[in-house]
């Protein structure tokens, strides 16, 4: 049983060392041949989650059969629980956090319906101006836009995307009160 422990360990120790040494020229030389093994759909399967698990195994493992007068098989039952344990507290702590934090500055123009922006060019009643929407949590876009009620707005109004089409903002002016 100390064997299995042993290797266990061992390998999750390698395997975050080649990983932090070597993991981007690995990467390069494959070049995305082994892409069709990636389980992106399912968060809890991320090698972090599983080699982390068989590591804290192994080392769980080796503490208890060392320093502990249980059974082997409560040593193994008890090292699969810290292991499980433990891959379940990297899964929440973070892989899940880190996932929710992705951000991207890409957006579609649909996305744009309903939100503020000012114009920054004049929009006569019929033609087109110009007005600037924030994206994102730090990100602005400048866009063509028109009237949506055939009102000119002059420079410096707040406005709302009232429409999306063909690729144009079709905006109203606000009164926000200010």
């Amino acid at each position: 049983m100390e064997t299995l422990f042993w290797a266990c360990f061992s390998g999750g120790v390698l395997y975050a060392l080649v990983a932090v040494l070597l993991g981007d020229l690995v990467g390069q030389a494959f070049d995305g041949m082994l892409d069709f093994l990636s389980l992106d759909g399912i968060d809890w399967l991320q090698p972090m989650i599983l080699v982390g698990g068989l590591t804290v195994f192994g080392g769980a493992g080796i503490v208890l059969q060392e320093y502990s007068t249980l059974g082997q098989s409560l040593v193994l039952g008890l090292s699969a629980l810290i292991a499980i344990a433990a891959s379940i507290g990297v899964y929440f702590l973070y892989v899940r956090p880190m996932k929710n934090s992705e951000n991207t500055s890409g957006f579609s123009l649909q996305e744009l319906s309903g939100k503020l922006g000012e114009v920054w060019v004049p929009i006569p009643s019929t033609g087109y101006g110009e007005v600037v929407v924030k994206v994102g949590p730090a990100g602005v876009t400048s866009q063509i836009a028109a009237s949506y009620d055939g009102q000119p707005i002059a420079e410096g109004s707040k406005v709302v995307v009232v429409e999306v089409k063909e690729g144009t903002l079709y905006v109203a002016a606000v009164d926000l009160g200010e």
